[in-house]
């Protein structure tokens, strides 16, 4: 399942609380399924991936941001589909005091494998992209800049 490790990898290298402390940082999946496809070997991994960010203290926008700017290129479909983009993440907040608080994200992730004969008695598995978004003229990636007291971080 690589969208969890993708995603690890996002956050980490976006989020600057999540780079100055990766240990925060916890995924684990639940609700997994394969969903097999008829009259071939490929499949699809379903499953919850939870991403929970222990001991949090800044602003909620610089990780959903840039959680947000990774769902678009890796499940695109999750933030397209009006009918399910506005209950399709899910979050708990623990709030510790009132500066902390621990987070659990909740996403629906899909990853398609295709399957084909390696011609020498096995198989070769390869996980597809997702399709690429219409070009719609807009800026490509994104900029996060969170203020404090006049300081501004940029994000990304």
């Amino acid at each position: 399942m690589n969208k969890a490790k993708q995603v690890r990898a996002h956050l980490v290298a976006n989020v600057a609380a999540l780079r100055k402390h990766p240990e925060r940082l916890s995924l684990y999946i639940e609700r997994g399924a394969i969903a097999a496809r008829p009259c071939s070997l490929g499949y699809e991994y379903r499953y919850e991936l939870h991403i929970l960010v222990t001991d949090y203290t800044d602003h909620a926008d610089t990780l959903i941001v840039p959680l947000l700017a990774w769902l678009a290129v890796n499940e695109p479909a999750l933030l397209q589909n009006p009918d399910s983009a506005e209950q399709a993440i899910q979050y708990e907040a623990e709030i510790i005091d009132k500066d902390t608080a621990d987070v659990l994200i909740k996403l629906p992730i899909r990853e398609a494998v295709l399957v084909a004969d390696d011609g020498a008695g096995g198989w070769t598995a390869t996980h597809l992209d997702e399709p690429a978004l219409p070009d719609l003229g807009g800026p490509v990636g994104f900029e996060l800049f969170i203020g404090r007291n006049h300081d501004y971080e940029q994000i990304g």
